[in-house]
């Protein structure tokens, strides 16, 4: 399981390792010590799937800045939904722009 530095606790990460699950949180080393050992981060997989959450943070970003997504512009569940898959609807299409002009490039 991955996730950012708030997961970095003795009982998340005790409770991923009874359930048999690799803890593949980002170490918070702020002014306290990590839960996250040498027992996880000396494995590839684990900077791996740190690379991976940092292009998953990137999309957030863009989503927020690019989209303005930061703040919503609609009241209740469903319709901020609705906004979120636009968002990130527009996000897929400029993707796709970016990857078809890369293609034809080559």
């Amino acid at each position: 399981m991955a996730g950012d530095k708030g997961y970095d606790t003795k009982d998340c990460v005790a409770d991923l390792r009874q359930r048999k699950v690799a803890p593949h949180v980002t170490r918070n080393t702020s002014g306290r010590r990590s839960a996250i050992d040498g027992r996880t981060t000396r494995h590839v997989g684990y900077a791996v799937s740190q690379r991976i959450r940092k292009r998953v943070e990137e999309i957030f970003g863009w989503m927020k800045t690019v989209g303005g997504f930061r703040r919503t512009r609609y009241r209740g569940l469903e319709r901020t939904q609705l906004a979120g898959y636009l968002v990130a609807t527009a996000y897929n299409l400029v993707r796709m722009v970016r990857l078809v002009s890369s293609a034809t490039a080559a």
